[in-house]
């Protein structure tokens, strides 16, 4: 597998296994469904080769959601180093949930399914608990305290963390990522919830950076920089299906069968259907708001990226461009 260096290697499709027809009509199925940054910020990665990109892969912008993976990736590495592991209490490292949320782990916090509850305009202030821990799924900002309780074990910005040991590892800089800060914190702490002016921004060949880290498993130009361990652990189904959404009427009652800690995964929901049919089982992604993903294939040593801040839409479209591609490799 070819890793990037300053900048990647691009490559045409059929030198990497992919029939360019079949992979053009993908292209125009983002296009079509997209908003009006259509396919503009797509970057499509096979074998570490940079196969087919839009004309405005270098335009960095906020990414949403997509930062809670970024904070996966530091819980990943405080795994990994012996400071904690997913069914570390979170009241150990954070007192003040001591009292109402005593057995809440932080997979339950990168999981939605705490039941955490906050004071109105005090995000860290623990409530009353929505739900008993693992009762039931709430997607929420919740993703911001547990940044905070992941900042608390690091001992150091997850952002620090993050750059030291992924990021300049892979080729992210100031010029092509940005982690913010949440506001009126006393240390300082990253968003985890995706927030504009607290969460990440990125552009897509960089975001690529960090889809080909985990495509690899971990691994970048022979070096392990985050364990197998964890990849496996994060992209697997943790909230079951069968868990039901703290509001049946909310948007999030797609996820469950569908997520992992804090990455979406394509695993079946409660009525036995997958997020991307064509795509193997394995496949999980990056998702955010204003139609932003990075979609992660390791069985085809695929990548795909589409940024955008135009609208949004059921990822679940991606799977007409997923098909066209998985019928065009050989």
């Amino acid at each position: 597998m070819a890793y990037p260096g300053a900048a990647w290697s691009v490559s045409s499709p059929a030198e990497q296994g992919v029939d360019p027809l079949r992979l053009e009509q993908a292209m125009a199925q983002i296009a079509a469904f997209c908003g009006p940054d259509g396919n503009r910020q797509t970057v499509v990665v096979r074998n570490g080769h940079i196969i087919w990109k839009g004309d405005d892969i270098e335009r960095r912008h906020p990414v949403w959601s997509c930062t809670k993976s970024f904070m996966s990736t530091c819980l990943g590495l405080l795994w990994d180093d012996g400071k904690c592991a997913p069914d570390t209490l979170a009241a150990s490292h954070f007192p003040a949930l001591a009292t109402d949320y005593p057995t809440v782990t932080l997979e339950h916090f990168a999981t939605f399914t705490s039941g955490y509850n906050h004071a109105a305009d005090r995000p860290h202030e623990p409530s009353k608990p929505l739900y008993r821990p693992g009762a039931a799924y709430c997607y929420s900002s919740q993703a911001d305290t547990l940044a905070m309780v992941l900042t608390r074990i690091a001992g150091e910005p997850l952002n620090d963390l993050f750059m030291r040991r992924i990021g300049q590892r892979i080729g992210l800089t100031e010029v092509n990522f940005r982690w913010g800060r949440q506001p009126g914190e006393g240390m300082a702490v990253n968003g985890g919830a995706g927030l504009p002016e607290s969460g990440v921004e990125i552009t897509a060949s960089a975001m690529a950076r960090l889809g080909w880290l985990y495509c690899q498993r971990g691994t970048w130009a022979g070096e392990q920089l985050l364990s197998r361990r964890y990849i496996d652990y994060a992209t697997a189904v943790r909230v079951p299906a069968s868990v039901p959404p703290f509001d049946p009427k909310a948007w999030y009652t797609v996820v469950p069968g569908r997520y992992g800690l804090n990455w979406w995964v394509n695993g079946v929901d409660a009525r036995g259907r997958r997020l991307w049919p064509s795509a193997p089982a394995s496949t999980f992604a990056l998702q955010g708001n204003r139609n932003n993903l990075c979609i992660i294939i390791p069985e085809w040593n695929l990548v795909l990226v589409r940024l955008g801040e135009d609208k949004i839409i059921d990822i679940g479209l991606f799977d007409a461009a997923l098909l066209y591609i998985s019928t065009g490799m050989h």
